[in-house]
């Protein structure tokens, strides 16, 4: 199957720690972070800002990628989201029973935290907004709130839909619910949810898994397959595909190796990893044009 129809297919889908706050500011500002959340997913008002008008349609530019560093990584990890923070990598890991938020020094990758989520709920995507950590779960559509630092739940939001990838830019955070959309809202309370279609030469890209904003677009895996998405977050046209076929040797993989998934832009650097689930290795890539 190409590139084109493969992206465009029909959905289908499938502690430690020193720093706890408690204090009544902090409680105060998650108090005030639910109620935002809450009056914007539990009350959408749906804008969308999505490639309505007419625009040129953007050819995708086609990436292949060469290896600049392998790390090795926990195959615990059936991974649905990484972020960077502060010397830290953070991993959510999904399966019912099984999913856990994580955190690993960095560049060591040594186990920090590890706290396992109730044995209801499917961990997917992750992000951080400040002291907290964003976690989405995917049939029981919740927006969870973690205390970045224990890692506990403080609080939860219903979603509109099913919850796959997650990812932010200054106040505005962005969501995926397994579809060719993108949803959108402002922390800030802004009281709307705006919508992204994601399209490549003007059809519809399903399957949109975890997200990563890098340097002014989302980056987006294709569940099921080995290519991640650049996507404009105007427009919502894939711009670049990315092929990572071949990431992972045939030697590596195991029976419990899973897909490509996990994209994670290191904030200080500016090197993206990229791993799979329950992948023994992260890898450190840059893209390479294809003629």
């Amino acid at each position: 199957m190409s590139w084109y129809v493969h992206l465009t297919a029909d959905r289908a889908k499938r502690s430690k720690s020193s720093h706890v706050h408690t204090g009544p500011y902090f409680k105060y500002a998650v108090s005030l972070l639910l109620m935002l959340l809450w009056a914007t997913l539990a009350h959408p008002k749906e804008s969308s800002n999505s490639n309505s008008t007419a625009e040129s349609i953007v050819s995708p530019v086609r990436y292949r990628v060469r290896v600049l560093e392998r790390k090795p990584f926990d195959t615990r990890n059936f991974v649905q989201g990484l972020e960077f923070h502060n010397n830290h990598l953070y991993v959510s890991s999904g399966l019912y029973g099984q999913s856990a938020v994580r955190r690993y020094t960095w560049p060591e990758l040594e186990l920090d935290a590890d706290k396992s989520l109730p044995d209801n709920l499917f961990a997917e995507g992750i992000t951080r907004l400040g002291e907290r950590l964003l976690v989405l779960t995917w049939r029981a559509r919740q927006l969870l709130i973690l205390d970045r630092h224990t890692l506990d739940i403080l609080g939860k939001v219903e979603l509109p839909g099913e919850g796959w990838g997650i990812t932010h830019h200054k106040d505005t955070v962005y969501f995926s619910d397994g579809s060719h959309r993108l949803f959108h809202f402002n922390v800030n309370g802004k009281g709307s949810l705006g919508v992204i279609n994601v399209t490549l030469a003007g059809k519809p890209v399903n399957r949109l898994n975890e997200l990563e904003w890098i340097d002014g677009e989302i980056w987006a895996n294709v569940w099921q397959t080995d290519t991640i998405v650049r996507i404009d977050p105007g427009s919502g046209q894939v711009t670049g595909a990315i092929d990572l076929a071949g990431l992972l040797s045939e030697e590596d993989r195991s029976p419990g190796t899973d897909v490509l998934n996990g994209i994670a832009k290191h904030p200080i650097t500016g090197d993206i990893w990229v791993t799979g689930k329950r992948w023994p290795a992260l890898f450190r890539i840059s893209l390479e044009a294809v003629d």
